[in-house]
C-alpha cells in the first residue's frame, strides 16, 4: 500500500479499537416486526418503519398496478422530461395532506434539505440552527455558504438571544430545526421558535422527518400538531420513514415551490423518483388520509415500551415521541448491550459517536405500529436479562 493509503488502514483500526466501527447487517426478509438475519428471525427494534408500511400489502399491490402502467423509471430529472402525471399526483396529495399550498418531490429527505437550503440563502445571509439539527441540515447549511449561527437546542429564548446579534445585519435569514430529534425523540418547542422568528423578521424552514406519519392529525406533522399553518416557510420532509417508501419533499408556498424547482440542484440535476416509488407512497398517503388507526396503534406501543422499560430502571431521556433512547454511556458497553440483544433473538442496533456525543451511546429502540403486545414484552425481557447481566439496571431476582 502507497504511504498516500496508510490514512485509510490506520482510521478503520481507530474506529475499531474504539468501538465506533459499524459493522452493517444484512437482512434477508422484507421489513416487519420480525426479520430474517443470518437464517434467524429477530424482534426489529432499530428500523424506521413507524407505520408498518414497508411490506403492507395494498402498497404492494399499487407498486405492480402502477409498473405495469407506467414502466419502471422516468427516465430523466424533473425538468427535462423525466415529469410523469404520477409525480404531479402525489405532489398534490402530499400537498393537500400537510394543509400546504404546493409541495415538490425530490429522491430523499436529505435531498429535500439539500434543495431548500441554498436556494433560499447564501454567502452574505446568515442561517440559525438549532445544535442537535441532522446531519443533512448541516450539509445543506454549508451548501449555502451562509454564515451558520447555531443556537442552544430546542431553546427560543437562546435562539431570540442569537438573532438579537445580528439585527443591524441587512440579510436574508433562516431559522432551521428538526421536528423530532431522532436520537432523543424530543420534540422542537416549534410556537416559540416561530414567535422568536418573527420578531425577528427571519424566515421559518422545519425538517419533518421523523413527525412524518407520527405527529399531528393522521401523522400530518408537527406544524398541524401546533397548528402552525400559513407560519412556518418552508416544511421539509421525508417518505423513507413512516411511508416505508423512499424519496423526500419541500412544502409552502405555491411561489416558494416554483422557486425551488429553478433553483433546486437535486431537481435540476439528479432524476426523477421512480414509479414503484410513486405507487407506494400515494397508497400509504392514502390510507393515512382517511385512518388514524395505525397512528394511534404507534403511539400507544411507544407509550407501553417506555413504560416498561422505565419501571425496569433504564435511563430513556427525555423522549416526547415514540422514539426511545435506551442510554449506556461508552460505545463499548453499548455495543455490547446491542450484541447482547442480538444474541437473544433482538436487533436493536448502539447510537455511537459521532451520530450522538461521546458518553451518551445508547440503544435507540423504534418501535412501530407493526409490533404486538406479545412483541414488546419479548423485548422488554432481553433487555432486562442484558441489564441486569451488564449491572447496567439492578437485578429483580
Amino acid at each position: 500500500m502507497t504511504v498516500k493509503k496508510t490514512f485509510i488502514t490506520e482510521e478503520l483500526a481507530r474506529l475499531k479499537q474504539e468501538g465506533l466501527y459499524t459493522n452493517i447487517p444484512v437482512i434477508s426478509s422484507p421489513q416487519g416486526a420480525w426479520v430474517e438475519i443470518g437464517g434467524r428471525k429477530y424482534l426489529s427494534c432499530c428500523s424506521n418503519n413507524y407505520l408498518g408500511f414497508c411490506n403492507d400489502p395494498s402498497l404492494i399491490e399499487k407498486v405492480k398496478k402502477y409498473v405495469d402502467t407506467w414502466g419502471v423509471g422516468p427516465g430523466a430529472v424533473r425538468t427535462i422530461a423525466g415529469t410523469l402525471a404520477i409525480h404531479v399526483e402525489l405532489e398534490k396529495k402530499l400537498a393537500q395532506f400537510k394543509g400546504a399550498e404546493a409541495a415538490m418531490l425530490v429522491q430523499s429527505g436529505f435531498c429535500a434539505n439539500l434543495s431548500a437550503i441554498p436556494p433560499l440563502v447564501g454567502k452574505e445571509d446568515l442561517i440559525f440552527s438549532d445544535e442537535l439539527n441532522h446531519a443533512s441540515i448541516i450539509d445543506g447549511c454549508r451548501l449555502s455558504r451562509a454564515e451558520v449561527v447555531r443556537f442552544k437546542h430546542a431553546s427560543p429564548s437562546d435562539l431570540d438571544a442569537q438573532l438579537s446579534l445580528y439585527d443591524d445585519r441587512n440579510c436574508r435569514k433562516l431559522v432551521i430545526t428538526d421536528g423530532v430529534f431522532s436520537m432523543d425523540g424530543d420534540i422542537a418547542p416549534l410556537p416559540q421558535l416561530v414567535e422568536v422568528a418573527e420578531k425577528h423578521g427571519a424566515m421559518v424552514m422545519v425538517d419533518d422527518a421523523h413527525g412524518e406519519g407520527v405527529l399531528g392529525r393522521g401523522g400530518r406533522g408537527i406544524v398541524d400538531h401546533f397548528n402552525l399553518h400559513g407560519r412556518v416557510d418552508v416544511e421539509v420532509g421525508t417518505l423513507s420513514k413512516a411511508f416505508g417508501v423512499v424519496g423526500g419533499f419541500v412544502a409552502g408556498s405555491v411561489e416558494l415551490i416554483d422557486y425551488l424547482r429553478q433553483k433546486a440542484r437535486p431537481n435540476l440535476f439528479s432524476s426523477a423518483m421512480t414509479v414503484p416509488d410513486i405507487a407506494a407512497n400515494l397508497a400509504a398517503l392514502e390510507e393515512l388520509s382517511v385512518s388514524e388507526e395505525r397512528v394511534n396503534r404507534l403511539w400507544e406501543n411507544g407509550r407501553y415500551l417506555k413504560k416498561g422499560l422505565k419501571n425496569l430502571g433504564f435511563n430513556i431521556g427525555h423522549s416526547e415521541t415514540p422514539i426511545t433512547p435506551v442510554i449506556i454511556g461508552e460505545a463499548l458497553d453499548a455495543k455490547r448491550f446491542s450484541a447482547r440483544l442480538f444474541d437473544e433473538g433482538v436487533f436493536a442496533g448502539a447510537i455511537t459517536f459521532p451520530t450522538v456525543p461521546m458518553g451518551t451511546a445508547r440503544i435507540r429502540v423504534m418501535v412501530s405500529a407493526a409490533h404486538t403486545q406479545e412483541d414488546l414484552d419479548f423485548a422488554l425481557e432481553k433487555f432486562q436479562m442484558v441489564g441486569e447481566e451488564m449491572k447496567i439496571i439492578s437485578s429483580r431476582k
